[in-house]
C-alpha cells in the first residue's frame, strides 16, 4: 500500500484521518436529527481528535499537498461549525419562543457564514506544509469548542438560551476578528 505515504495520492494517511473526521461529523450530524446528543458531542470529539493528527501526519511524513489542504477544511467546515450550530438549534434553540427563536436562526446562518469565509480564507492564503506562530481569528476547532462550553452552561442551568444565542454571535464574530491565537 505505498499509496499511504505518497504526497500526491488523496488516499495518503493524514487524508485518511481527516475521511475519518468527516465520516464522524456525519455519524454526529444524523444523532443530532435522533436527539442523541452525548454521542452526537463524543464522535465530535472524537473527529477532533483525528483533525489534530491528520496536520502532525501530514507534516511528519511530508504528506500535505492541495488535496489535502482542502479536504481538512471541508472537514473543519463539517464537524467545527455545522455540527456544533447544528446541536446548539436542535438542542437549545428550540426551546426559545418568539422573536428570541428567529434571532436564533438568524445568529447560526451567521456563525455558519462567518466559519465557512474563515475556511475558505484560511484556504486562499495557506501554503501546503506551512504552519505560522499564529492564527489571526478564532480556529474553528476553537470555536467549536467554545460553543461547547456555552452548550454546557445552557444544559447546567448556567446560562439562558438567549444568552447562548448572544454567545455564538461573539465567537461567530472571533472567527474572522483580528484576535491573534498562538498556534500549539
Amino acid at each position: 500500500m505505498p499509496f499511504i505515504f505518497d504526497s500526491k495520492s488523496h488516499f495518503n494517511l493524514a487524508n485518511l484521518f481527516t475521511m475519518v473526521n468527516i465520516t464522524c461529523g456525519l455519524i454526529a450530524t444524523y444523532l443530532i436529527t435522533q436527539e442523541n446528543f452525548y454521542y452526537a458531542i463524543i464522535l465530535a470529539w472524537v473527529g477532533g481528535a483525528f483533525d489534530i493528527f491528520d496536520g502532525k501526519i501530514a507534516r511528519t511524513f511530508d504528506l500535505s499537498n492541495e488535496f489535502g489542504i482542502q479536504l481538512d477544511s471541508f472537514a473543519d467546515f463539517l464537524s467545527f461549525v455545522l455540527v456544533p450550530v447544528f446541536l446548539i438549534f436542535q438542542a437549545v434553540y428550540t426551546h426559545l419562543e418568539g422573536g428570541w427563536f428567529y434571532l436564533a436562526g438568524i445568529v447560526s446562518i451567521y456563525y455558519v457564514i462567518s466559519g465557512l469565509r474563515r475556511l475558505i480564507q484560511f484556504n486562499i492564503n495557506a501554503e501546503a506544509g506551512e504552519v505560522g506562530k499564529f492564527f489571526v481569528g478564532v480556529p474553528t476547532p476553537l470555536g467549536a469548542i467554545l460553543l461547547w462550553l456555552v452548550y454546557l452552561g445552557y444544559i447546567y442551568d448556567i446560562l439562558p438560551g438567549e444568552s447562548v444565542t448572544m454567545f455564538m454571535l461573539i465567537i461567530g464574530w472571533l472567527l474572522n476578528s483580528r484576535v491573534k491565537v498562538p498556534h500549539p
